[in-house]
Order: structure tokens, then sequence, then C-alpha cells
């Protein structure tokens, strides 16, 4: 049997829509506050995007800085995963609507659903891929337009959300870096708890969908929160010890940026300082998919890794799901 090749990230990229929607500008639409937001998620505004854009135009400018990023084109990716809640449509994939913008003749490319933790997923997959020797090179975006499914009548959830892209290229790094370990699961007893209902074969669209708003985010907040805090703390104890660490080898937990009193648990139950840790929820509120790549992305613009840190990402979402990795940067 061929020896597994090391895989890891090779180049990043992030791209958020210019309009933002803050709080203040909340307040005008809903009966909420600042205050209110702030104190209970650590939201301060979020990016919305253009009428004329989709998922896969923020997934685009992602790819483009990501390739960049790697020294790549899109003729030498091997494999396209979008992870996704929000597809332009049912199909074709965003993915394949990604191939053909960028070029990528040739590559494999399919979507991924398992909502605010598909990044994750996406990376365990591709990786696999490439440690086998399957592909070489492979581009993973986590991407969601938030936006067009939550509706901003509804206080409790409109404050929540937004749109954004991240993306990186992963391929064979030298021995010893790279993805060291992963902890993929599901409990899909709690689907019901975030949801999208209607779309689907089971609901397919009609007047009584729209009426009854079932084309929008519906979350029982309380019970996702409970759920978000167990798995977290569980994911994270599991993927470290996969890779045979401890909380005190991290350098940087890059986490679901869903609410900062979630990511503030984590925080303590890992006894992590601040300047591990990367929040950013303050700006993009939640992005679903798109969440921790562009955490990921953001610290990696601002030089807070550098080679050879031991790098913890751990998200949750619908499904329910949660996504657990240990990457030597």
């Amino acid at each position: 049997m061929n020896k597994l090749r090391p895989v890891g990230v090779i180049g990043t990229g992030k791209y958020v829509p210019e309009k933002i929607l803050t709080n203040k500008d909340l307040e005008a639409i809903v009966e909420t506050s600042d205050e209110w937001i702030v104190s209970r998620t650590g939201i301060q505004e979020r990016h919305i995007a253009a009428p004329e854009q989709a998922t896969s135009d923020l997934a685009y400018e992602a790819a483009i800085k990501a390739l960049e990023s790697a020294g790549m084109t899109a003729q030498d990716l091997d494999l396209i995963i979008v992870a996704t809640v929000t597809p332009d449509m049912a199909f074709p994939s965003t993915a394949c609507i990604l191939q053909d913008k960028l070029g990528a003749k040739g590559a494999a490319a399919f979507d991924l659903s398992a909502a605010c933790s598909g990044f994750v997923y996406g990376l365990a997959t591709a990786t696999s891929f490439i440690k086998t020797g399957i592909y070489n090179n492979a581009l993973i975006i986590g991407a969601d337009c938030l936006s067009r499914i939550t509706d901003y009548t509804d206080r409790n959830t409109c404050v929540l959300f937004g749109d954004g892209a991240g993306a990186v290229v992963i391929g064979e790094v030298p021995e010893g870096r790279g993805f060291q370990s992963f902890d993929l699961g599901a409990e899909g007893a709690g689907g019901s708890l975030l949801k999208l209902e209607a779309g689907g074969s089971r609901l397919p669209a009609s007047a009584d969908t729209l009426e009854n708003k079932q084309h929008y985010i519906y979350m029982n907040g309380r019970e996702v929160f409970k759920f978000a805090v167990r798995v977290m703390g569980t994911a994270t104890v599991d993927v470290l010890e996969k890779a045979g660490l401890s909380k005190d080898d991290i350098d940087l937990f890059v986490p679901h940026q869903a609410n900062v009193r979630i990511i503030q648990s984590a925080m303590q139950r890992l006894d992590l300082p601040e300047e591990k840790v990367v929040v950013n929820v303050h700006k993009y509120a939640n992005t679903s998919a798109a969440s921790i790549p562009l955490a990921l992305v953001e610290a990696a613009e601002e030089g807070r890794m550098k080679e050879g840190d031991r790098v913890l990402m751990v998200g949750f979402g619908g499904g329910l799901t949660w996504g657990a990795s240990v990457l030597v940067w």
C-alpha cells in the first residue's frame, strides 16, 4: 500500500459583499436594539449580498484569491467542493457553476450540505482524496447567502445571519505539516431545531408554504445553543485526542462564529487566552459554511499563524452536525 501523503492548506482567500447591515439599521426594521443584539450575540454588523449576487458569485471572488495565494491556476484543480445551504439553485450544483466561471475544465465538482459544519466536512472529504493519491489539488469553499433565507420580520433570527465566502486550496505539504485529525458527526434527531422546511421534495413551493414563511430559516435558539456548547467541547476533546495532542498544544483556535457566548464557553473549557482565539462574529455575524474559512483566512492575512503552529477548527450547525480538525500550519 502506498504511503499516505501529508495534506495541508497551500492557498487562502475570502470575500464579503460590500453592503453592511448594522444593528442600528435593524432597529428601524424590527423591534430590537444594538445593546440587546451585542449583549446576547456579540454581533455588531453583517454583510449582505447585492440583489444580483448569488452564492456562486461570492464563492468565485474567494476562489480567485485562494488560487492566487497558492500560485496556481484553475486548470491545476482536480476537485472543487462548495459547502453551502444556499446554492444558486437545486441543480446544477453551485460547484459546477463555479467550475465553469473559473475555467477549471475537467475538475470534479459537487456541493456539500452540512450547514455551518460544511467547510470542515469539505476539508475532510478533499483531504481523503489527496492523501490516497486520487487527486492532487482541491479547492474547498464555504459560501452562503443567508440573507436570502432570513425573515427580516423575525427579530429572533434576522439579527444573527450574514453573507460571505471563504476558500482554501489544499494539496500535498511537507511531512509533519497539514491536517492531523478530523472529527465529524451528526445528531439527526435534532434536525427539527434548525431547518428550512420548504422548497424540497417534502414541501415543494406553494402558496401555502409562502404564506406560512416556510422558505425562511427556523431555529429553536435555546436548544441549538445548548447543543453548540456541548458539542464544541466534546468535538474539541475528540479531535485533539485523535491527533495525540492536548489543549495546551493549541496555538490558535478557530471556532464557528455564531455567537460570542458560545465561543467564550469553549475558551473557558479549553482554558485558552483571547490571543489564541479568532473572533470576528462582530463584523460578519453567522455566515454558516463561510464562517470558519472567513475566520481562518482573516487570521492568515493578519499574520496570526506561523509555520508549524497547531490550529484547531471546530463548528456546529443544522443537521444537527459538527466538525473539527487539527491543522499544522
